[in-house]
């Protein structure tokens, strides 16, 4: 017998690229960085199961993500112009 064979095989060109699927690629990646510019800091909290699967529940019915829900939550309850004076 002789030695071993090598059965590597050659990759050849790539193919042409097609422009509009190139642009709808580039486009996700813009909408993910316009999105991480909105929201840079992340918010760790400690709830309980039922609380979590409440919140779960609620975001499922109204059609929006978790992380929505609690944001919409937030900036209605700490308004960027709150009144001194109140609560």
């Amino acid at each position: 017998m002789s030695g071993p064979r090598s059965k590597r095989v050659g990759i050849g060109v790539r193919p042409p690229a097609n422009p509009h699927a190139e642009a709808w690629i580039r486009q996700g990646d813009a909408d993910a960085l316009n999105k991480g510019d909105l929201y840079t800091a992340r918010l760790t909290l400690d709830v309980t199961p039922a609380l979590r699967a409440r919140i779960k529940i609620a975001a499922f019915g109204r059609g929006v993500t978790v992380a929505e829900l609690l944001r919409g939550l937030l900036e209605r309850e700490f308004p960027e112009h709150r009144r001194e004076n109140t609560p």
